[in-house]
């Protein structure tokens, strides 16, 4: 009887180490452009503007593939000119996801040259994964905005599903013992 109890307890432990190992340095996935999605009216720059990137996080681009593509540049230069003839990527599903794997600056821009000119572009610069958030100053109403908008609905939540998450399991762990 002990030993049930034991291993009842053990599992109740287990379910809530599971449960509770996605909220510990979970990756944030980044809708580029929102519920637009990488569009020209989707605002992307002010979007950007008031987030963090950080190595592990993820960027979903959403876009028609039957009208857009997207390339990944190599330089500032080439993302401020809007120069497209040279990326080091290209993307063409519609739905792209492209993981931050290491620190430093990222540029991405519509494979139309008209399009890059009229904002479609994306320049992020990767934090390492447990550095703080970096101070940010706003230029625009938009900024200030989308400064104080969550990340993502996961990202907004993940306080609160960690936190039910041990409510949850502890309760589970104390109905299993109670039936011993």
């Amino acid at each position: 009887m002990a030993a049930r109890a034991a291993a009842a307890a053990a599992a109740a432990v287990l379910v809530l180490v599971s449960l509770n190992l996605g909220c510990v340095g979970a990756q944030v996935h980044h809708v580029v452009g929102g519920d637009r999605g990488w569009d020209a009216l989707s605002g992307v720059g002010s979007w950007s503007a008031g987030r963090v990137f950080r190595v592990g996080d993820k960027l979903w681009f959403a876009y028609s593939a039957a009208q857009e593509s997207i390339v990944e540049l190599t330089s500032r230069a080439e993302y401020e000119s809007c120069d497209v003839r040279n990326p080091i990527r290209m993307y063409t599903d519609g739905l792209d996801g492209i993981p931050l794997e290491d620190r430093g600056a990222r540029y991405f821009a519509s494979s139309r040259e008209e399009s890059c000119k009229h904002g479609l572009k994306l320049h992020v610069e990767v934090q390492p994964s447990g550095a703080p958030d970096a101070t940010k100053v706003a230029t625009s109403e938009a900024a200030v905005l989308a400064a104080d908008a969550p990340a993502t609905p996961s990202a907004a939540s993940a306080g609160r599903g960690g936190w039910l998450a041990a409510v949850v399991a502890a309760g589970l762990g104390l109905f299993v013992v109670g039936l011993f």
